[in-house]
């Protein structure tokens, strides 16, 4: 009687056994090919950025028209990232000392992306309101190194 339940025990210890190695397999692949479409996905991605166009704007504006020109590139860089899949990111930041000096990052596509977005009318229409307002304007391209993000 002992060893018909020490054997019945063992059966049912290698089949319970059994099936969580089955499940673990299971798992492990139903993930390979997720594993390898978020490659994919990390890879291409990876080329995008490559092929993005980096730029910052550093400009300078009369002071006496800040607001106004504040405005307007709002409405700028709102419109664009709306409305233009080629334009990614638009962050502008003024100099905390003084106001006026505005540093604008700007992130495309790729070269065409920006080609594009300078001939779109609500750029047109930033660059003929501003055009008395902006006392010099530098465009540096510029190589992104990195970014962290939270998620």
């Amino acid at each position: 009687m002992i060893f018909f339940k020490a054997r019945y025990y063992r059966a049912f210890f290698v089949q319970r056994y059994s099936y969580f190695i089955y499940l673990r397999m299971k798992k492990l692949l139903l993930s390979v090919p997720v594993l390898v479409i978020l490659l994919t996905v990390v890879e291409h991605a990876s080329a995008q950025k490559k092929n993005q166009m980096v730029r910052l704007a550093k400009i300078t504006v009369d002071p006496a028209q800040i607001n106004q020109y504040n405005t307007a590139l709002k409405e700028q860089m709102t419109t664009a990232v709306s409305v233009e899949p080629g334009v990614l990111t638009y962050y502008a930041v003024a100099d905390k000392n003084d106001p006026t000096r505005i540093t604008i990052l700007e992130i495309y596509a790729d070269t065409a992306a920006y080609k594009k977005h300078i001939e779109t009318p609500h750029f047109k229409k930033y660059k003929a309101t501003v055009q008395n307002m902006v006392k010099s304007l530098e465009l540096v391209d510029v190589d992104l190194i990195g970014n962290a993000v939270k998620p």
